[in-house]
């Protein structure tokens, strides 16, 4: 009955939350545009819908991917697992956490692959660019920089080093590929940061931080567990528009060996 409760809960927690948006979108609809808008009653299925489906996702998350994240990160983190002797080790060792590392690297990858709104996004851009942007081909170029982002924020925790540093650090090489990488994939290249941090990979990463902020000594998960969905957001840019740049390179490589072959 407990889980059945705290199920009725969520639901009821976000009908509350989906609700001003219902009443501002029916508000401009039947006093702006006039009238009740058309199929109505599937717009009223699909409001229920939605609000049935967010509820039993975030009891999903409070029930097994908040609990799993903090289990995963204490046990990679676990001394006799890494071998470790000692607390004050366990803080100098950095590199001992290499299974750490690994783990936010694979973690960051599926979960950006999984994500529905990395796929609308791949889908429509290679609409609109007639082919020239492949569907995987965003998609995995995404992925490895969310990857790599979540992996390097764990070893900013482990470490304890100070966010800002590596966050200035990215957007520098973010603002030189911006100005060498083609205008067609940038802005492209900035939504993708964005398109990551949704429903699947946030609440994973979230809760890996926090679980490894916990299990690190020395570490608080209020002022180093928080950070890596910037990360996430931040070098997938860098990695898209690396992935534009070499698609460049090497088309021009192409028409050049083309133009050499013809002559």
């Amino acid at each position: 009955m407990d889980w059945l409760m705290d199920i009725f809960g969520s639901v009821a927690g976000t009908a509350l939350d989906v609700l001003p948006i219902a009443v501002l979108l029916m508000g401009f609809q039947i006093i702006l545009i006039g009238g009740l808008p058309p199929a109505w009653r599937k717009l009223i299925v699909g409001f229920v819908l939605v609000v049935l489906g967010l509820g039993l996702f975030m009891t999903g998350l409070e029930q097994a991917l908040f609990p799993l994240g903090r289990l995963m990160a204490a046990q990679l983190t676990d001394p006799q697992f890494l071998g470790i002797t000692g607390i004050d080790d366990a803080v100098v060792q950095w590199d001992a956490y290499y299974w750490v590392y690994i783990f936010a690297f694979m973690i960051g990858f599926s979960t950006t692959i999984a994500e529905p709104a990395l796929l609308a996004v791949a889908i429509k851009a290679n609409e609109e660019s007639g082919g020239a942007i492949g569907v995987w081909g965003l998609r995995i170029a995404v992925a490895i920089g969310a990857a790599t982002g979540v992996a390097l924020g764990c070893y900013r925790i482990v470490t304890g080093t100070p966010l800002h540093y590596y966050i200035m650090a990215g957007y520098f090489v973010v603002v030189i590929q911006t100005a060498l990488s083609p205008r067609m994939i940038v802005p492209l290249a900035y939504d993708s940061g964005g398109v990551t941090t949704s429903t699947v990979t946030v609440p994973i990463i979230t809760a890996l931080g926090l679980g490894l902020a916990e299990a690190i000594p020395g570490r608080s998960p209020l002022l180093d567990g928080f950070g890596l969905v910037a990360f996430t957001c931040l070098f997938p840019i860098i990695s898209v528009l690396a992935y534009a740049q070499f698609s460049a390179l090497a088309t021009g490589l192409g028409n050049r060996r083309a133009g050499q072959w013809s002559k």
